[in-house]
């Protein structure tokens, strides 16, 4: 069996920085040396007070430890590495820019929100750690359209679900269903841009700049793959 040690060294790099980040911060509010309200994403903190950093820890920070920290880890964790590990595999700077994209594009949308406050939720959106998550899972889920998954032994269903199965159990449970949209929508966009658009075009409008593969240490010539699953395959 193997240890904690050997099982976070197994994971690939980009999966595993994100895992770190977010157990530290998470660790940081726990023993009370920050705060989460130093943390989340506020427009105006950042332009009055340069506060750049909500840019980043806004996607770090899920809950405080507890099940609800514990249960966005293990999903994030578990389709990140699977994600990384095919599809991605050789290509860790296009897996960074995948993380990059989800980033830009929340931020985005949470910006024109807080310009048009017509078209903002009831209660606002603090951290957008759920929803680049959830954009993660729904990525590995339409790149893995054959896989066949089981929901707490009740019914099984195939990958490309598993977004809406959470999103639906998660209203059952009174969650706010707008970090998950939100992270829908932009893995989509990433999907179309990334595997749709170039199918039925031939062109690429989504590429990682050169530097970014080369901070990676990334061929510039390595092909994309779209690893796809057996049709036979189960996940629980």
């Amino acid at each position: 069996m193997a240890t904690l040690e050997e099982w976070y060294k197994s994971i690939p790099v980009v999966t595993r920085t994100y895992l770190t980040l977010c157990a530290l911060t998470a660790l940081a509010v726990h023993l009370e040396f920050v705060s989460p309200l130093a943390l989340y994403l506020n427009f105006n903190q950042i332009a009055k007070n340069y506060e750049y950093w909500r840019l980043l820890t806004t996607f770090l920070f899920f809950d405080y430890f507890g099940l609800n920290f514990l249960f966005h880890m293990y999903f994030t964790v578990q389709h990140s590495r699977r994600l990384e590990e095919s599809s991605f595999r050789g290509r860790t700077g296009d897996y960074f820019f995948l993380f990059l994209f989800g980033a830009v594009c929340l931020i985005s949308i949470q910006y024109f929100m807080y310009l048009f406050p017509a078209f903002a939720p009831k209660n606002m959106l603090l951290f957008l750690a759920p929803s680049l998550s959830f954009m993660i899972v729904y990525v590995w889920s339409r790149r893995n359209r054959n896989v066949r998954m089981n929901f707490l032994g009740l019914f099984t269903f195939t990958a490309p679900y598993l977004p809406w199965v959470i999103l639906g159990f998660g209203y059952i449970l009174h969650q706010q269903a707008i970090y998950d949209v939100l992270g829908i929508a932009v893995g989509h966009v990433y999907y179309f841009l990334e595997d749709v658009y170039p199918e039925i075009t031939g062109r690429r409008l989504l590429k990682t700049p050169g530097f970014i593969k080369q901070l990676f240490g990334q061929q510039q010539d390595v092909p994309d793959m779209v690893v796809r699953q057996p049709q036979d395959e189960h996940e629980d």
